[in-house]
């Protein structure tokens, strides 16, 4: 009975997918990073992985990516953009924009979650602003002003150089993803989730 139970919540298809989406957030590093005006805190296309992985696994797969990819980072893997990797980048000044990933993903995704069987791209361009930025923001502008020693008001304010291609992102992860979940129905979490409670995989 235990053993089934567990393989209800953990189905192998699960497992894959979120192994599928850290290597994607992996890949999303490789084209490397940008800083700007001084910011120390780089820019990367990874935080694009984040909304992506919201909203197609939903929330807690979408954390659970997240955490493979940092404590493979955390064993010493390079990779994050740049080809950073290591206990060291926890103590960066772009330290919370890591560890914000993981609740800007699971917010992400139960957003999207929230918005039914065919979720609109008004709901997924919220579920990536509200989730892949202002909560990885959230976590990240208090971090920075800790780590560097700046006021919060100067950290948020270096942050605004990430506005503009984060609002990119934003756009085109609801785009990118509405169109997958037009093509293939079992991309959008809520139906996902009807399908393992039916008994499917």
């Amino acid at each position: 009975m235990t053993n089934a139970g567990k393989q209800r919540r953990f189905p192998t298809g699960d497992l894959a997918r979120v192994a599928v989406f850290a290597a994607l957030i992996a890949v999303l590093g490789l084209p490397g990073t940008l800083n700007v005006f001084g910011n120390v805190v780089p820019i990367t296309l990874q935080t694009l992985g984040v909304m992506l992985a919201g909203a197609i696994l939903g929330s807690w797969r979408a954390a659970l990516a997240v955490v493979v990819l940092l404590v493979l980072v955390a064993a010493g893997l390079p990779l994050l953009a740049g080809g950073r990797g290591g206990l060291a980048v926890f103590t960066a000044p772009s330290a919370g924009f890591l560890f914000g990933w993981i609740p800007g993903a699971a917010v992400t995704g139960w957003l999207v979650e929230r918005a039914g069987r065919s979720p609109g791209l008004v709901r997924l361009l919220t579920a990536c602003l509200v989730g892949g930025m202002g909560v990885v923001y959230l976590v990240g502008i208090p971090v920075q002003a800790l780590v560097t020693g700046v006021p919060l008001a100067n950290a948020a304010q270096l942050t605004l150089v990430f506005l503009p291609g984060d609002l990119i992102k934003v756009v085109l992860a609801a785009v990118v993803v509405r169109g997958v979940q037009r093509a293939y129905p079992d991309a959008v979490p809520a139906v996902h989730q009807e399908r393992l409670r039916a008994g499917g995989r």
